[in-house]
C-alpha cells in the first residue's frame, strides 16, 4: 500500500536509452547478483577488469552486467555504485560497462518490494529517517487511513498508523526515493537499456520471444524508458509483460495449463534462432533463469545463459562468461579467486 500511494506522489523523468553499437573488444559478462556485493568484486577481479581496490583495468574491454542487481541480498546499493563508478572508469580507459534494465531493477521502479532485503533499507537509513516516515504520515493521512480501510474497515486511527509504520521499515521511503526518476539510482537507470547488441551477440535480462522479435533494439528500449518513465505496473506493459524482454523464460520453459513446465532447450532452437536473425546476431546471452551449477552454453554456441544464482540467497556458482570473437569460454571463482 506504502509503494502504491508513494508512486502516485512522485513526478516521472526517464531519458531514452539507445542500443549498445558493436565492438571488436573482448566481452565478459555476469549474470543476476542480488544484492551480493563481495560476489561482484571476486568476480570482477578474476576476470581481470578491476584491480585490489576496485578500480578498473580492464582497457577497452566490455563489461555488460545483464540486470537484477536489487534484491534478495542486503547489498545492491555498493553494487549500483561501483557500476556507476566502472562506466566512467572503462569509458576513460577505451572500454565499457553495460548494465541491463532486469525485472528486479523495474520491481524497485514500480514499487513492487517483495524481495528487498531488509538490509536494503537499512542502506539508505540516516538519522533524519524516523522524522521523514512521520512527516509523510501526516501529510498522507487521510489517503493511508482509506487504503488500509478498504481491506481492514475496522481499524480505529491508531491502528492504521501502527500497522502502516510496521511496513514501513526506516530507510523505506529514501528506498522509493532513489529509485525514482530524480533519485540516484533512477538517473542512472535511465540510461541503461533493456536490450544491447555488442560485437554480434544479443544480450537481455530474460529473452526475446517472437512477440517481441518484430522491434527493433532501439524500440524496444525506447518502450521500456517509456514505461519506467511512467512507473508503469500495467501487466501488459514491456517491463512487466511475460512475454517481454525482462521477464520471458520460454527458452527454458512453457506454460501449460497454468503450470510452468521446464522444457530441453533444443525445443525453443527455431525461436532463439529467428530471433538471432531478425537482429543479424550470432548469439543470445540471458540471465533470469538460473542454473546453479554453472553458466550454460546451449544450442552449439547460439544461446548461453548466465544466471548461475551468483548471489549468497541461492548459494550458487560463482561465475563469469567470457567472448573473444568466435571463442567462448564460462568460468567459475572458487573463494575470491579463479
Amino acid at each position: 500500500m506504502l509503494a502504491v500511494l508513494y508512486l502516485v506522489l512522485l513526478p516521472s523523468r526517464f531519458a531514452a536509452v539507445e542500443a549498445t553499437p558493436h565492438s571488436a573488444s573482448p566481452i565478459f559478462a555476469i549474470g543476476d547478483l542480488h544484492g551480493d556485493h563481495s560476489a561482484f568484486l571476486a568476480i570482477v577481479r578474476a576476470a581481470g577488469l578491476v584491480d585490489n581496490s576496485g578500480s578498473w583495468i580492464g582497457g577497452n574491454a566490455v563489461l555488460v552486467q545483464t540486470g537484477d542487481v536489487p534484491d534478495r541480498g542486503p547489498d545492491s546499493l555498493l553494487i549500483v555504485r561501483d557500476l556507476m563508478r566502472l562506466q566512467r572508469e572503462a569509458e576513460a580507459a577505451g572500454g565499457r560497462v553495460v548494465t541491463l534494465i532486469g525485472n528486479h531493477e523495474a520491481m524497485n521502479v514500480t514499487g513492487d518490494l517483495r524481495y528487498v532485503d531488509p538490509g536494503e533499507y537499512a542502506a539508505f537509513r540516516d538519522s533524519r529517517s524516523e522524522d521523514r516516515r512521520n512527516r509523510f504520515y501526516r501529510q498522507h493521512r487521510d489517503r493511508i487511513e482509506s487504503a488500509t480501510r478498504e481491506h481492514h474497515p475496522d481499524l480505529t486511527d491508531m491502528e492504521v498508523r501502527q500497522r502502516w509504520i510496521q511496513q514501513t521499515p526506516l530507510g523505506q521511503l529514501e528506498l522509493l526515493d532513489a529509485w525514482g526518476p530524480e533519485g540516484e539510482i533512477g538517473e542512472w537507470l535511465a540510461g541503461n537499456p533493456a536490450v544491447a547488441l555488442v560485437g554480434g551477440v544479443l544480450f537481455v535480462h530474460g529473452g526475446i520471444s517472437d512477440a517481441y522479435a518484430a522491434l527493433p533494439v532501439d524500440e524496444i528500449n525506447e518502450r521500456a524508458a517509456a514505461a519506467i518513465a511512467a512507473r508503469d505496473a500495467s501487466p501488459d506493459a514491456i517491463i512487466n509483460d511475460p512475454d517481454g524482454p525482462l521477464w520471458y523464460r520460454g527458452y527454458f520453459m512453457r506454460d501449460e495449463q497454468g503450470e510452468r513446465v521446464v522444457i530441453d532447450p533444443g525445443e525453443a532452437e527455431l525461436e532463439v534462432e529467428r530471433v538471432l536473425a531478425a537482429y543479424g546476431a550470432r548469439r543470445i546471452v540471458v540471465g533470469h533463469t538460473p542454473s546453479l551449477d554453472g553458466i550454460r552454453v546451449l544450442l552449439g554456441g547460439k544461446l548461453i545463459a548466465i544466471d548461475t544464482g551468483i548471489s549468497a540467497h541461492y548459494g550458487g556458482a560463482r561465475s563469469y562468461l567470457e567472448l573473444r570473437g568466435d571463442d567462448v569460454e564460462a568460468h567459475i571463482v572458487e573463494g575470491g579467486e579463479e
